[in-house]
């Protein structure tokens, strides 16, 4: 186990280098001054919104001053997550520390929920306890220019995220672009103040503070299932799956497995069907290349690939596999069939079958189907292995 992890640090350090790692440093580069960036414009929204608050006795223009700030110490812990998930790997982390990024997300998540419930609290004594507003025309034109603000900076903070793929840069951008909404409201209770009188500065609160939680839970949950492990991308699985079946000699991809160990940093492994007459050597370096290449295009390493061989001497083979297959894609829970293999002169048959999630009981499925592929080719020795669909 020690000598693994060994293998794969080295891996890491030298498959990944240089490219990979001035890649890393550049994206976190840019993580870093965006945030900073993100800090000065909230830090004097902020300052702005709670002394024109303060002044006109908005609650809903002081609650926007207060979650600036939480948007300015989100932006702050952004730092932090990056940097520290910068570090190299070492011997007790040979992964690398890159989940310290989602880590850092549960907190920035944790951090609006309060500032969401303590903004709840304080428009619900609002509403019970009303307090008439007064406005002045500096003081709308302040919260106009926030709106025009807080739109520049969330596009900008959001589509920079999307760019070096980090979640809390994409997060705070759609956050930013939801406070422009939220500020746009509070000039309209305002413009409805000044033309009936009629002050909903506190119910407005209430539904800023509502729109804060939410935002809060849904970051919560998807930082969450990140940490928990989810469904790798689609187009990244597709891509990888087409490049590994464009080498020669290789006639599927199959079984996928990714593991995210933080944004871009992922470690994987793969099945590839190959023909039965590629010697060790041959197969030696065939995986070698398929894994460079993977690394170079995709920036994940697979640290295991796996070969199934397809049969080549016999058309029998053939008839025998698509026989086979009529039978076991014939239940709709089985998703895909794959890694065949027969031999004829042995009366041996293994295959491969991924069933859904769906299905109640997995396992007894993969037992009644193999026993239906038996009863079909009495005297075969028939294996089958139950995959998930994983990807």
């Amino acid at each position: 186990m020690e000598e693994q992890e060994k293998n794969i640090e080295t891996k890491q350090r030298k498959g990944a280098a240089p490219e990979t790692a001035n890649r890393e440093e550049e994206r976190n580069q840019v993580i870093v001054r965006t945030s900073v960036v993100g800090i000065a414009a909230n830090v004097l929204l902020a300052v702005f919104k709670a002394i024109v608050g303060a002044a006109s006795g908005s609650i809903a223009i002081v609650l926007d001053a207060v979650n600036n700030l939480s948007d300015a110490a989100s932006s702050l812990i952004t730092i932090v997550g990056t940097k520290l998930a910068g570090k190299q790997p070492d011997r007790k982390h040979p992964f690398g520390y890159g989940r310290i990024e989602y880590l850092t997300a549960v907190i920035i998540s944790v951090i609006v929920l309060y500032a969401g419930i303590t903004s709840l609290e304080s428009s619900v004594k609002g509403i019970l306890q009303p307090e008439t507003p007064s406005y002045t025309a500096v003081s709308l034109v302040i919260v106009a220019a926030a709106v025009a603000v807080k739109i520049l900076l969330g596009t900008y903070v959001k589509k920079t995220g999307e760019r070096v793929n980090s979640g809390s840069l994409v997060a705070s951008g759609e956050d930013a672009r939801m406070d422009a909404v939220i500020s746009a409201s509070t000039l309209a209770a305002a413009a409805v103040f000044l033309l009936s009188g009629l002050s909903l500065e506190a119910w407005l609160g209430a539904v800023i503070s509502v729109l804060i939680i939410k935002s809060g839970i849904e970051m919560l949950r998807d930082t969450l299932s990140r940490i928990l492990g989810q469904r790798a991308d689609k187009d990244l699985v597709n891509s990888i799956k087409k490049t590994c079946s464009s080498f020669p000699n290789v006639y599927g991809a199959y079984d996928l497995v990714i593991h995210d160990y933080g944004p871009d940093r992922y470690l994987g492994s793969i099945h590839l069907e190959v023909p039965d007459y590629l010697t060790a050597e041959e197969l030696d370096v065939l995986e070698r290349n398929v894994a460079m290449e993977i690394l170079k295009q995709y920036n994940v390493l697979l640290t295991g690939i796996g070969i199934y061989a397809r049969n080549t001497r016999d058309n029998a083979e053939a008839r025998l596999y698509q026989e086979v297959r009529r039978i076991v894609t014939s239940h709709d829970t089985v998703l895909q069939m794959h890694g065949f293999y027969a031999d004829l002169e042995k009366k041996t048959m293994r295959f491969d079958m991924v069933i859904s999630f769906g299905c109640k009981n997995r396992r007894e499925e993969c037992n009644t189907i193999l026993d239906e592929v038996r009863a079909a080719f009495p005297g075969y020795q028939v294996t089958a292995t139950l995959d998930a669909d994983l990807s």
